[in-house]
């Protein structure tokens, strides 16, 4: 072949080997998912449902305080507006009399000269100018109540606004986790009662090597017996005696609880010390403590956006309701990922003796993720 005849043969070349069928992969059956794949996938699942039934219990606290501040401004522009018709009372009284006195009124000056009784002119020049007195703080409280009853009345349209808006939130949020749990049943239903065994098996293994690693590395510190607070001791009383109840999204007892729902009751009813209803909350605003100086009652916060909060029990455990289908119990304290732990008490003293209470022997029964009672 020429040199000439060499870029038509290329072109040719090119030509077929574009029309050339190209061969496809066929795809690869990967299998079954493995049951760590699945424990991993259940863990996610969980977390969100969790992110969002927080997200729902921190909507449902702020409706609630919005519900109170309707029902206040609602309280108090009745109370201004029979203010106000009180006063509009007042007003028609004073024309109504000004009305049937009628006739010339001299000046004050003018009648102290020319009246029979100077002394009775004076007596009756002072009443006149309180009566004028009254009349001029009857006019002021009238416009000083149509003002404030009109602002008023715009603070409570724009309360009861946000009042909606809220409930319209909280309905979405309500929506998100039932979708979130959906998605945990989905995949729950295909698996057999062998294969939810197998994951349940594995949790409490990798939990079990988690707390070995946790409390090899020293991040619980030396001193596992440290003694609580008197509160941190009668919130960790409370939260013993709602072992065994169900987990529910959005409880706060006393029959069921979420995560949050229990250690709030379980300082605010327990203790008598109010603390925040969400996890987020309670880390948010809650005094910070180190893994290493927890005492009981401390509340253990997990997961980077802090969706998931325990009671320390102590001894490297701690008291929560873990997810839905489980029940409250007690588990090593690396069952979940910790982000830190938060003191609802940081200026008390611990108390000087302490005796751990006995927890039941089946308060450790069960996965943490619950689905092993699915």
């Amino acid at each position: 072949m020429t040199l000439r005849s060499r870029p038509l043969f290329s072109l040719v070349l090119a030509v077929l080997t574009l029309a050339a069928p190209v061969a496809r992969a066929e795809p690869v059956d990967a299998g079954p998912p493995s049951v760590s794949a699945l424990l991993a996938e259940l863990r996610t699942l969980y977390e969100r449902a969790g992110a969002a039934t927080e997200a729902y219990n921190a909507t449902e606290e702020r409706l609630r305080d919005q519900s109170e501040r309707v029902a206040e401004l609602s309280h108090e522009l009745a109370d201004t507006r029979t203010e106000l018709a009180a006063t509009h009372e007042a007003i028609g009284a004073l024309a109504r009399e000004q009305y049937r006195g009628g006739g010339l009124v001299l000046p004050a000056h003018l009648r102290l000269l020319l009246g029979a009784d100077p002394e009775r002119e004076l007596a009756g020049a002072a009443t006149v100018a309180r009566a004028a007195d009254q009349a001029a703080a009857t006019l002021e409280r009238l416009e000083n109540g149509e003002r404030h009853e009109g602002e008023l009345a715009g603070e409570a349209r724009a309360a009861l606004d946000a009042q909606q808006a809220l409930a319209q939130e909280r309905e979405r949020q309500r929506d998100e986790v039932t979708e979130r749990l959906d998605e945990v049943e989905a995949l729950l239903v295909g698996l057999s009662g062998d294969e939810l065994s197998e994951l349940a098996a594995l949790e409490r293994s990798e939990t079990q090597r988690a707390q070995e690693r946790l409390l090899a590395g020293g991040t619980l510190g030396e001193d596992l017996g440290r003694a609580p607070s008197a509160q941190g001791a009668k919130a960790l009383e409370y939260a013993i005696e709602q072992l065994g109840k169900p987990y529910e999204w959005g409880a706060e007892g006393p029959d069921s609880f979420d995560c949050s729902g229990l250690t709030m009751q379980a300082w605010t009813l327990g203790a008598g010390l109010a603390v925040p209803r969400t996890s987020q909350q309670q880390w948010g605003e809650l005094e910070r403590v180190e893994l290493d100086a927890l005492r009981p009652g401390d509340l253990v916060v997990y997961f980077e956006d802090a969706t998931h909060v325990g009671l320390y029990a102590g001894d490297g455990m701690v008291i929560h309701a873990p997810r839905p289908g489980a029940e409250v119990k007690v588990s090593p304290l690396a069952a979940n990922p910790p982000l830190g732990a938060v003191r609802p008490d940081p200026g008390a003293e611990p108390l000087s003796s302490w005796t751990p209470p006995d927890l039941p022997a089946w308060a450790s029964e069960g996965a943490d993720s619950g689905y092993d009672h699915a």
